[in-house]
């Protein structure tokens, strides 16, 4: 029997996302608040998208879903905070935000998909400096 949630590949992702923190997260680096800070935002994120599954409303699932990407971005500067300590390796930390940058993605769709907000289109701005007027 599998709930609404668990049918959602975001949501199998940021499970996957945990067990990549749980083995990140180690004796030596639970002495630092990033730590600590990244078990909690990393587990927000499954939370938050079971919870905003089961609301009714597109404007009451695009909460939850904005709280847990906000979650995995926090968990993404959680992960530059214990390299720039030395606690982890730069490339764990990339290993991490590619699995962030996927839940980010889909996160994203499914709150443009449960949304009536309005989305600019992609624009590449260019600086003055380039125009010869």
């Amino acid at each position: 029997m599998n709930l609404g949630h668990e049918k959602l590949i975001v949501y199998q992702r940021s499970l996957d996302f945990i067990e990549f923190v749980h083995k990140v997260i180690n004796i030596e680096t639970l002495k630092i608040s990033a730590s600590d800070q990244l078990d909690r935002a990393s587990t927000s994120i499954p939370l938050n998208i079971a919870e905003g599954t089961g609301k009714y409303t597109g404007k009451d699932k695009c909460r939850f879903y904005d709280i847990a990407r906000g979650s995995a971005l926090e968990s993404a500067a959680c992960l530059d905070v214990l390299m720039k300590k030395g606690k982890i390796s730069e490339e764990v930390a990339l290993e991490g935000k590619k699995i962030i940058i996927e839940i980010v993605s889909m996160l994203f769709g499914l709150i443009k998909s449960n949304s009536d907000r309005v989305y600019e289109n992609e624009f590449k701005y260019e600086s003055s400096s380039n125009n010869e007027n």
